[in-house]
């Protein structure tokens, strides 16, 4: 798809990244194809090579300067290559690259006590683990092993990630793989009111919603339950979320059939949604269990589990080990993360700069019938495309268009939506107001060419 118009101009850039002398996109995507994964995938018609990153830009292999919306999916929370963070990396891979958990190390000490500092009183002791697929999947054993019972309720729409208890968690077919179940999950329905089978104001599909929660326990569990799981605002479920009231009641219901509370803060972490630090927060509401992972590494394979002690206990009954959670450079990594975003302001930044797209993005949909819905907190916004506002057809072509005209013009959006048709603009938690209206100038000129 060619643009017809003049493209705005991208905000200044102190960084040149040094030339690239690398394979060509060609043979990289032949050997991708060859010997990695039989399907490569893609937002564009052509995957981009990126070979550079410098903040909440991203670079090609000719050099061209990207601004990344995606930032990873959620997961660059500082910005690419962030100096402190490298610096303090660079400083433990020199010393010791590697020390299991077997033996004592300072940096896993220092990282779980800046997390509980961190946390809701209680919330106080921390199991760290690669991913977040491997955090849920550590938090499902707690509760199962805690509470004695199997039965966990989980959100349509939700994603939990991609081994098999995260995979039973996950409420969208297409990231199921037809395989054998685990088991002894259920899914209540999203109380996103958008799209909402319940009808009323927000807080009134949230009453809804979570009454439902109270009905699935009667009617197809034992009666009692193991916990509950849900994301504050579901990520590759399209940026959807309930209304402030929503957690709460749901909370309430599960611990009334003996069920613990577990916050999926994966994507909502470290002060993504701009006014609080966690995304539970927003909700009035302290969870039994919170796993997390993207953010807390800014792009290093770290994720973890905080609970309170005595669900911790449960673990203790049998041995309970991983390799790499805890290694010395992860760990670095993590603390320095979580030190940026203190020193750097950068949840106060994803709240002033969220306001900034959230108005930016209502003007654009007064203009553009495309658009139906505009939701999210902070750095963390989701754009549904539609064909039509009164039926809500997802517009899923559409989107792709969207997405190829926007790279041309140098900005990188996300997709999500179980129809693929809901923009994810998740950045780098640095960016600027001269880069959020930069987007908004692109994502207005990309919709006038669809």
């Amino acid at each position: 798809m060619e643009t017809t118009v003049t493209a705005p101009e991208l905000p200044p850039c102190d960084y040149t990244p040094p030339p690239y002398d690398g394979p060509s996109r060609g043979e990289i995507l032949a050997d991708r194809r060859r010997y990695c994964h039989p399907v490569v995938f893609t937002f564009y018609r052509e995957p981009l090579l990126i070979v550079d990153g410098h903040m909440q830009y991203l670079f090609d292999e000719t050099g061209r300067r990207y601004l990344d919306l995606l930032a990873g999916i959620a997961t660059v929370s500082c910005g690419h290559c962030h100096p402190k963070i490298t610096e303090r990396v660079k400083a433990q891979i020199d010393r010791l690259q590697h020390a299991t958990t077997i033996y004592a190390h300072p940096n896993l000490a220092e990282l779980s006590r800046k997390l509980a500092a961190r946390m809701p009183e209680g919330l106080d002791v921390t199991y760290f683990t690669n991913s977040g697929s491997e955090a849920n999947e550590l938090a499902i054993a707690m509760a199962r092993l805690y509470t004695g019972n199997e039965d966990v309720i989980a959100l349509r729409g939700a994603y939990h990630g991609g081994t098999s208890v995260p995979m039973g968690l996950t409420s969208l077919s297409t990231w199921k793989f037809p395989l054998p179940g685990v088991g002894k999950i259920h899914h209540a329905t999203c109380p996103d009111p958008y799209r909402s089978p319940f009808d009323g104001t927000p807080e009134e599909i949230a009453e809804q919603s979570a009454e439902e929660i109270r009905e699935l326990i009667k009617f197809t569990t034992s009666g009692s339950v193991a916990g509950f799981i849900a994301e504050p605002i579901q990520g590759v479920g399209g940026v959807t979320h309930g209304a402030s009231n929503y957690l709460g009641l749901a909370y309430a219901i599960v611990r009334e059939h003996g069920g613990v509370c577990i916050a999926d803060e994966v994507q909502t972490g470290f002060g993504r949604t701009g006014e609080n630090y966690w995304g539970f927060q927003n909700y009035g509401v302290v969870p039994d269990i919170v796993t997390m992972a993207k953010g807390i590494g800014n792009g290093f394979p770290l994720a973890a589990v905080t609970t309170r002690t005595e669900i911790a206990q449960a673990l203790t009954g049998r041995i309970h080990f991983n390799t790499f959670g805890g290694n010395p450079v992860s760990m670095a990594a993590g603390s320095a993360v979580l030190d940026v975003i203190e020193e750097e302001k950068l949840q106060e930044n994803a709240r002033a700069i969220g306001e900034v797209l959230q108005a930016g993005l209502e003007e654009l949909q007064e203009r553009h019938p495309l658009i139906g819905d505009v939701r999210g907190l902070g750095l963390m916004r989701g754009v549904e495309l539609v064909r039509d506002r009164g039926t809500k057809e997802p517009a899923p072509d559409e989107t792709l268009e969207i997405l190829e005209a926007t790279r041309e013009l140098g900005v990188l959006f996300g997709k999500c939506g179980f129809y693929g048709n809901v923009l994810r603009i998740k950045p780098p938690m640095c960016l600027t107001k001269d880069d959020a209206k930069f987007a908004l100038e692109v994502l207005a000129v990309a919709l006038d060419s669809v």
